[in-house]
């Protein structure tokens, strides 16, 4: 294992301790620490459709024109969907300066200008994902990039590449699914958009409904339908559902639709009917699902614009007329007096829908074939994520075949929509639930969620594992709902493991109270803070529950956030004690998670190693049951000296310790001589190795003249040190008088190899 872990230490990310999410100011967005100036710099900013990507992009423009973000003088901004459609070359001026925008005079100069000063320039391409094909991101290969004619796509390359405006600054928004790294050999700051908080959905809502006669009844009405409400951390989505209520209200309704299937359906429902003639009826049917079969097609090549030749006038007028497409203008190219106009779905969720629709409609889809298009295929298959709602609502439109509004959208009778919902029923029941990685498994959960089967709900509760990990998955408000409405259904008993989710607060709160959610891991800051706020609220009985369900061992710390989080965790013991106490009535009472933590694991790396190592030390003692402490890490944490000698200080309250993992610190004769004359009062060890460090003949003395004390030492491992023949005699002679101990490890590339065969014939129990 230390072999293993010595040779592929090269493979580590050092900059562990700098991938730490934390909350981000707008005007923070362009300060990159220790950035060259003479190159550029790649921001990519990411975020689910809908999160707000574009509308941050704007009011990045609007700022920078109001005088903020003062260190670009200009700022060209460019909608990668809309640019990318037309099949044209440019050159960089034309790109900047007839593309984006024309000055009335001075092009010449201003681009000279440009191409001197790139540190003063800021280019956006929002929406990434529509740039690239997913397939080849061409290289620039003009010879004067600057001056030749590139497609837009080499155009970006080039300027990804550095061959073309070196020292810009580059923010590229994406979502967190399109491969923008395979694309971008350095990105330089990471941003992601995760949403509105629960408080900020209530705020968008009041707003929205500020002076409206019913603004009150909109958010009990919202709020009352969870699934939706939860649904609002998006904030398309969130007006979406702003939209539909305000509809609703306005016809005197009292309840919302329960699914995004059925909102949807009543959306598109709401916008047509009112307008809809016996006449048109046929017409508006025809045109929908031809809308269906463009969002799709356009779907399958990842993009959601396209020129402005839709198949018919009608299906135009019908598209424009109930905003389900909205156009736009090219801008004009240098060499055409001609506007050119494109059009685009106005969301990416009607996008969605109106795919989903398509399916369920087409003839030419036969109901066998309906369920490789949903996201929880076999490994083998590729799944459709970018239209990733998709299986959502074509699940939900599978089982509305008895609404009348849905009825009227197909010629289909009701036997054929019966025949595709029973082949997903035989689908699901012969899936192998307990085998999904986590993210197919929320992926199913949404879409029986949508279908409001009771039969499917169930089953599907019963079959969930016990054991349930969405460690490092992002767990969005709606996965939460759904996970949870399932939990509750199922007579298990479940652990839960949500570390690294991004999972709320709210969320966390709802989980852990089901009482089937026997134990559960959170990331230790998530844990505090729902601790402090249970408090706080004086929800006693919550509280007390959470802390008996909380599980911390092992624990791996890997940056300074998760130290800090740990003493942070030991210092709030005191506090959580006295209040667990006034609840229950327990005159002594120890948080479990502390009290069973077993094995400690630390790997910060040679940057924040010792610094980070000072002050775990601080709080070792507050481990009991601490039986495993293992410092060997892939980077090398490098606590040195310094560090051993404070561990030293600490040795007689480790009573617990069993191993003890010292490999690979930088440890030389004087940190060996401060652990020697501790150790003998971990009363408990049975395993310590000191394996590749800077040990020489001194420290192995003192080890020498330690080993009769430690009674309860099985195995020492002194492997990979500067140990010479004499060091290894000292050991030798003093294992003699060690009949407790059972193997000593301790091959030196300076001890002959002679000396340790002689030495292993005096002694079996010498490994080498």
């Amino acid at each position: 294992k230390n072999s293993v872990k010595a040779m592929e230490k090269e493979l580590v990310t050092w900059s562990l301790q700098g991938k730490e999410k934390a909350a981000l100011e707008r005007n923070q967005i362009f300060q990159i620490p220790g950035g060259k100036d003479l190159e550029t710099k790649v921001i990519v900013v990411l975020g689910k459709a809908g999160m707000g990507k574009s509308i941050l992009v704007q009011k990045i423009c609007q700022d920078w024109s109001n005088g903020e973000f003062s260190q670009f003088e200009f700022v060209f901004w460019f909608d990668c969907k809309q640019i990318s459609l037309p099949e044209k070359q440019y050159s960089l001026k034309d790109l900047l300066l007839e593309f984006f925008v024309k000055p009335q005079e001075g092009s010449k100069e201003i681009f000279q200008y440009i191409l001197q000063n790139p540190a003063k320039v800021l280019l956006v391409f929002d929406g990434f994902e529509g740039l690239h094909d997913h397939e080849n991101f061409p290289r620039c290969s003009a010879s004067q990039p600057e001056k030749g004619l590139c497609s837009i796509k080499e155009l970006l390359s080039g300027l990804i590449q550095k061959k073309i405006l070196n020292g810009c600054t580059l923010l590229l928004t994406a979502r967190p699914k399109d491969r923008v790294y395979q694309y971008v050999s350095k990105v330089d700051k990471t941003i992601e958009i995760v949403g509105f908080s629960p408080q900020q959905r209530e705020l968008y809502i009041a707003k929205y409904f500020d002076g409206l006669p019913y603004c009150d009844n909109a958010l009990t009405l919202i709020k009352e339908c969870g699934y939706l409400f939860s649904h609002c951390y998006s904030p398309v989505m969130c007006r979406f559902v702003c939209c539909l209520c305000e509809m609703v209200l306005e016809m005197g309704g009292k309840s919302l639709p329960s699914t995004l299937t059925t909102v949807f359906l009543k959306f598109v429902q709401q916008k047509i009917i009112p307008m809809q003639t016996d006449v048109t009826a046929m017409q508006n049917q025809d045109s929908l699902a031809t809308l269906g079969h463009i969002a799709w097609y356009l779907g399958e090549k990842h993009q959601s614009a396209m020129k402005s030749d839709l198949p018919s006038k009608e299906v135009k007028e019908f598209a424009l007329k109930y905003e389900f497409f909205l156009p736009f203008a090219f801008p004009r190219h240098s060499d055409s007096g001609e506007e050119q106009f494109g059009i685009t779905f106005s969301d990416f969720v009607i996008q969605n829908f109106l795919g989903a629709l398509h399916l369920m409609l087409a003839e030419e889809i036969k109901d066998k074939s309906l369920t490789k298009y949903l996201s929880f295929p076999s490994k083998k298959k590729k799944p459709y994520n970018w239209l990733d709602l998709v299986p959502r609502f074509l699940a939900g439109l599978l089982f509305l075949q008895d609404d009348p509004f849905f009825c009227s959208l197909s010629n289909k009778d009701v036997k054929q929509s019966t025949k595709k919902q029973k082949t997903l029923l035989k689908y699901i029941r012969r899936l192998q639930i307990n085998e999904l990685c986590p993210e197919r498994l929320l992926e199913l959960l949404h879409c029986i969620y949508e279908t409001q089967n009771n039969y499917l709900l169930q089953h599907v509760a019963l079959r969930l594992k016990p054991d349930l990990s969405f460690l490092g998955v992002l767990l969005t408000p709606p996965d939460v709902h759904v996970l949870h409405s399932i939990l509750e259904r199922s007579r298990k008993e479940f652990s839960l493991d949500l570390r690294n989710s991004s999972i709320d607060m709210q969320g966390l709160k709802d989980l852990v109270g089901l009482k089937n959610v026997a134990s559960f891991r959170a990331s230790l800051s998530d844990t505090i803070r729902l601790w402090k706020s249970l408090e706080q609220s004086k929800d006693y009985e919550l509280l007390t529950a959470s802390t008996e369900k909380f599980v911390l061992d092992p624990f791996k710390a890997k940056t300074m956030k998760d130290i800090t989080d740990l003493s942070d965790l030991v210092e709030m013991r005191e506090k959580m004690i006295n209040c667990v106490q006034d609840a229950s009535g327990c005159s002594s009472y120890e948080i479990p998670a502390i009290k069973n933590l077993r094995k400690l694991e630390f790997a910060l790396g040679p940057v924040c190693g010792l610094r980070g190592f000072l002050k775990l030390v601080e709080i070792l003692a507050a481990f009991p049951s601490l039986q495993h402490l293992d410092l060997d890490a892939l980077s090398e944490n490098g606590i040195g000296d310094e560090g051993a000698k404070s561990l030293s200080e600490v040795f007689p309250t480790l009573t617990s310790l069993e191993t003890l993992n010292l490999s690979q610190n930088k440890i030389t004769d004087v940190g060996a001589e401060k652990l020697a004359t501790a150790l003998p009062s971990l009363s408990s060890l049975k395993t310590l190795s000191l394996y590749n460090n800077n040990i020489c003949d001194f420290g192995a003395e003192n080890l020498a003249k330690a080993l009769p004390a430690m009674e309860s030492l099985r195995v020492l491992d002194v492997q990979y040190n500067k140990i010479t023949a004499v060091g290894a005699l000292q050991l030798t002679d003093s294992l003699r008088k060690c009949p407790h101990i059972k193997n000593l490890v301790m091959w030196n590339p300076t001890i002959p190899y002679g000396v340790l065969e002689h030495l292993q014939q005096l002694d079996s129990r010498i490994s080498v």
